[in-house]
């Protein structure tokens, strides 16, 4: 069960670590298999309507892991720098926790195109193109988030 941020002073809201989550440019996925294993990656994503989403290859270890144990964490990193001169560091940053799911159909292609239009976006043809190429060789992970906690200091 996820918890809450120790450091109150800290805690951003729901909102802002929302609106961290919707704008970042990458994040880490964290999943367990089944012999109980972390395993963390970073990948690129999409959030919309309370669900993250993913693209990754038909088959690997994040996807046996999400198969054997569909319960996930995502982590963004905003702005971050290294105060060296206060042994500290600025910062911010978002956990979401949720279940993973492999999307089919209307909710995979809407999923791909999102994700072409965050990180392409003046490429939007030429996207649709790439993704009718390649439709049949990507899997779609949607991430339906249950709890989402953020922090920062400023």
């Amino acid at each position: 069960m996820p918890t809450n941020v120790r450091r109150k002073d800290r805690e951003l809201s729901i909102e802002s670590a929302t609106k961290l989550l919707a704008e970042g440019e990458y994040g880490v996925l964290s999943t367990a298999g089944p012999d109980e294993q972390a395993y963390g990656i970073p990948l690129n994503y999409v959030y919309k309507k309370n669900c993250l989403y993913f693209h990754c290859a038909l088959e690997g270890h994040k996807l046996d892991n999400i198969r054997a144990n569909n319960k996930v964490s995502f982590c963004v990193v905003g702005r971050a720098r290294v105060l060296p001169e206060k042994f500290t560091t600025v910062y911010e940053s978002a956990i979401a926790f949720g279940t993973a799911s492999e999307v089919q159909g209307s909710e995979r292609h809407d999923a791909l195109l999102s994700i072409i239009e965050k990180y392409s976006p003046d490429f939007m043809e030429e996207g649709k193109k790439f993704i009718a190429k390649y439709f049949d060789k990507t899997t779609v992970i949607k991430i339906a988030v249950n709890h989402i906690t953020g922090k920062a200091r400023k």
